[in-house]
């Protein structure tokens, strides 16, 4: 039998469990916000950013679910999941959420990725309160009701359409099979015809069940917001709803890597009647954790992010051949990649690739000047801080940050980062990264012999 004094001690442990924790994450100053973490019973936290000079917030609930944590089988369930979360709750109906939003002349969105998803609105900050009880009554009360699953597999469908329509975005869901194949992170987000055609309402319900636990979630808001109001709205509306139900629940760890097997030296050609040729040449980059990134972000900076850089500069500044040229980069839990896209007339494809193959072993085997590498830092720093001027991009930025790396950098902390990168670092990560063997992917138009002579640009 459990003593008197070992019953409180029970409970005092288990109230002490219950207690919600708040941590200053950063302290503002020099007119960076302050960043404060609450973690409440049940295991949701909640981050947000304090500028009290502004009239603006923006709200966000991130889950801890994208495609990758899908089968085959449930292919576009996250992303058909976004959709249904818009379409009613037990306390709205779809137009009371969309009209509660637009008569306060606010925006409400939502987007689903590989590894996350995200729902958020932005308003005035005297109106941040409707902002959460709908975004909260969204996450934690949806219906998701047969009738609306039928309806919205329509949309879903013309969304998939839309983007087959448009050969310049599916050929980054091509280059993504041509890396991962029959991978998660190799299928679309937005699932295929025939996935979405087999999703049942039964399914869907599972799939959110699973996903959708507060400890699957992070809550952010960033603009003129007070931490403690967000706390107390924030932790009443899902009280409201049930969802806290075990007040010694921990939030889920960020995500860690499962050692996704990375292709090289694949080519992948869908034709299609289009005026231009879209390719991807590209090859395995760094995982979002990996030290590395700082290096990568100027290398690609320097590579691909601008009008004055190489692979700008030489295929379209020079030659003409092409009129949109870019490097970027995407980082995984586990392992990441860096692709190099290019438009071009179908005729121009097998010189715009040899250009870009060659920058790319010459940046391998003998690294970037000085020069491009100090601009790309000054480049990289700016658009870095210009990209954080309104609310939208502040809560992006810490709520990504609390699911992904557990963690919150300032923006100061960031600039330094980036200045600390040396052209050592620089020529260390591109001899690694651009060294490696280069996959293909192209959409276009492309006659047998050409298709042919793909294969010369990965060799």
């Amino acid at each position: 039998m459990t003593s008197r004094n070992a019953r409180a001690t029970a409970r005092t442990s288990s109230e002490a469990r219950a207690v919600a924790r708040t941590q200053t994450l950063i302290k503002g100053e020099h007119g960076i916000g302050t960043v404060r973490r609450t973690t409440l019973p049940g295991g949701l936290r909640i981050v947000t950013e304090t500028l009290p000079s502004v009239r603006s917030a923006t709200f966000g609930i991130w889950a801890h679910v994208g495609s990758r944590d899908e089968t085959p089988a449930l292919n576009g369930a996250t992303h058909y999941l976004e959709h249904l979360l818009f379409k009613g709750t037990r306390r709205r109906s779809a137009l009371d959420i969309s009209s509660a939003i637009d008569a306060v002349g606010g925006e409400m969105n939502a987007f689903t990725a590989k590894e996350y998803t995200c729902y958020y609105a932005r308003v005035l900050d005297t109106d941040l309160p409707l902002a959460i009880d709908v975004v909260c009554d969204m996450l934690t009360g949806s219906l998701i009701q047969e009738e609306d699953v039928d309806v919205e597999r329509g949309a879903i469908l013309e969304e998939i359409a839309m983007t087959e329509d448009d050969p310049g975005d599916c050929v980054h869901d091509l280059f993504a099979h041509t890396m991962f194949g029959d991978n998660a992170l190799g299928r679309p987000v937005l699932g295929t015809v025939d996935t979405v055609n087999a999703l049942t309402a039964d399914r869907i319900r599972r799939f959110y069940r699973k996903h959708y636990d507060p400890t699957h979630l992070v809550v952010a808001a960033a603009g003129n917001v007070d931490h403690n109001k967000v706390v107390r709205q924030v932790r009443a509306a899902f009280e409201k709803a049930g969802a806290l139900k075990d007040p010694a629940a921990q939030p889920l760890a960020p995500r860690e890597g499962r050692r996704t097997v990375r292709a090289a030296g694949r080519v992948e050609l869908i034709g299609r009647k289009t005026e231009q040729a879209h390719v991807i040449l590209g090859m395995p980059g760094l995982a979002r954790t990996d030290e590395r990134r700082w290096a990568m972000g100027v290398l690609n900076t320097a590579l691909g992010g601008g009008m004055s850089s190489r692979l700008f500069q030489e295929v379209r500044e020079k030659r003409g051949l092409a009129y949109s040229v870019y490097s970027y980069t995407s980082g995984f839990a586990d392992c990441g990649l860096f692709g190099v896209y290019a438009g071009c007339r179908p005729s121009q494809v097998h010189d715009v690739l040899k250009i870009c193959r060659d920058e790319l072993d010459h940046v391998a085997e003998h690294g970037l000047t000085d020069d491009e590498i100090g601009r790309a830092v000054g480049q990289l720093q700016g658009s870095t801080v210009l990209g954080l001027e309104d609310t939208g991009a502040l809560m992006n930025r810490i709520g990504k940050s609390e699911l992904c790396w557990g963690e919150q950098m300032s923006v100061d902390d960031m600039l330094a980062r980036i200045a600390s990168v040396t052209p050592d670092d620089v020529r260390a990560v591109a001899r690694d990264v651009l060294g490696r063997r280069p996959s293909l992917s192209v959409i276009g138009p492309l006659k047998d012999k050409q298709a042919s002579r793909l294969h010369d640009a990965v060799v």
